[in-house]
């Protein structure tokens, strides 16, 4: 690991849903992943209060924007109760219990279609998170 990613590392308060969410889009940003999109669905479903849904190039960059958020949150004690598609190359989800992380192929995503399952859902800016 170099000493800027040391530096980089950041702290979360594991039970503020938003700001692990927000944690969670900024590290996916710098990690090239596209399309982020951050959906509070609390008023929608009881599985999470936030999603946080994007896409990777390639079976290689899914896996490693899902291991990236993995690591970049375990020093705060945060680590996924459920991991689903990691193999399949097609979409990754992980489970850290307030917040959903999805990661599609664009092609998976485009036919899952989730962000319209959850029409009603507020977009959460994230313009100042992301640099794209």
């Amino acid at each position: 690991m170099k000493d800027n990613d040391v530096m980089n590392m950041k702290i979360v308060d594991p039970s503020d849903s938003r700001a692990v969410a927000e944690y969670i889009v900024s590290v996916l940003d710098a990690k090239k992943a596209k399309d982020i999109k951050l959906l509070h669905v609390e008023e929608q479903t009881v599985i999470a209060d936030y999603f946080v849904i994007c896409s990777g190039g390639s079976r290689t960059q899914i896996r490693a924007l899902a291991d990236e958020v993995d690591f970049r949150l375990e020093p705060s004690g945060i680590t996924p109760s459920h991991t689903e598609g990691m193999d399949s190359g097609v979409w990754a989800l992980k489970d850290y219990g307030g917040v959903i992380l999805h990661v599609f192929s664009a092609q998976a995503r485009d036919f899952y279609k989730l962000e319209n399952l959850y029409d009603g859902t507020s977009n959460v800016d994230i313009s100042d998170i992301v640099t794209e």
